[in-house]
C-alpha cells in the first residue's frame, strides 16, 4: 500500500481518509477495500522514512486532522516504482504445491484437488461477473481490474484442465 498512497499524494496534500476514499473510487468494489487503520499505519511509516511530511490541521469542534504531502524523496520513490517492471512468476503457486505433494502424502487425491480448485475458480468468476455488472461503467479502471482478474482465472481454468489430462 506504500506505493499506492505515495502515488495518490502526487495530486497534492490529503489526509488518510481522503486517500482511502481515493483508492476505493479509483479501483471500485472488485479490489479489496483498504482498512483505514492500515492506511494510517502506512502513512506513519512513510513519514518516519521521510517520503511524506504530515501537518496537523486544526478543526473547529472536531479533533485535529493530519494532512500529508509528498517530499522530494517520496516523489522520487513513486517515479522509481513506475519505472520498475512487475515480475511475479507463479512458480511458487500454493495450489501447485498441493497438487505435487498430494500423491506423496497419500492424504489427498490430485483429481479431487483439481475439481475443488476448478469449482472455486468458477465461483470466483461468477462473483466477478456480478461485480462487473454492478460496477459503474464509467469507472474504466475498475472494469479493467475485473477483466484482468477474469482473464487470469480463465487461464488458471485452462491450466487445471491440462493438469487433469496429464494426471488421469
Amino acid at each position: 500500500m506504500r506505493q499506492q498512497l505515495l502515488a495518490l499524494l502526487t495530486r497534492g496534500p490529503a489526509h488518510g481518509y481522503e486517500l482511502k476514499q481515493g483508492l476505493e473510487q479509483l479501483l471500485g468494489s472488485a479490489y479489496p477495500q483498504p482498512n483505514v487503520g492500515q492506511v494510517y499505519v502506512t502513512l506513519g511509516r512513510l513519514e518516519k522514512s521521510g517520503l511524506i511530511e504530515g501537518e496537523d490541521v486544526e478543526q473547529t469542534g472536531r479533533p485535529n486532522k493530519r494532512t500529508y504531502r509528498l517530499t522530494d524523496a517520496g516523489r522520487e520513490a513513486v517515479a522509481a516504482w513506475f519505472e520498475d517492471t512487475t515480475d511475479e512468476p507463479r512458480v511458487r503457486d500454493e495450489f501447485f504445491m498441493k497438487l505435487a505433494l498430494a500423491p506423496l502424502s497419500g492424504l489427498a487425491d490430485p483429481i479431487a484437488l483439481i475439481n475443488r480448485q476448478r469449482r472455486q475458480h468458477l465461483n470466483t468468476m461468477r462473483g466477478l461477473s456480478r461485480l462487473a455488472a454492478a460496477e459503474d461503467r464509467g469507472n474504466k479502471i475498475a472494469q479493467l481490474l475485473i477483466e484482468g482478474a477474469m482473464l487470469h482465472l480463465q487461464a488458471d481454468l485452462d491450466w487445471l484442465e491440462r493438469c487433469q489430462e496429464e494426471l488421469e
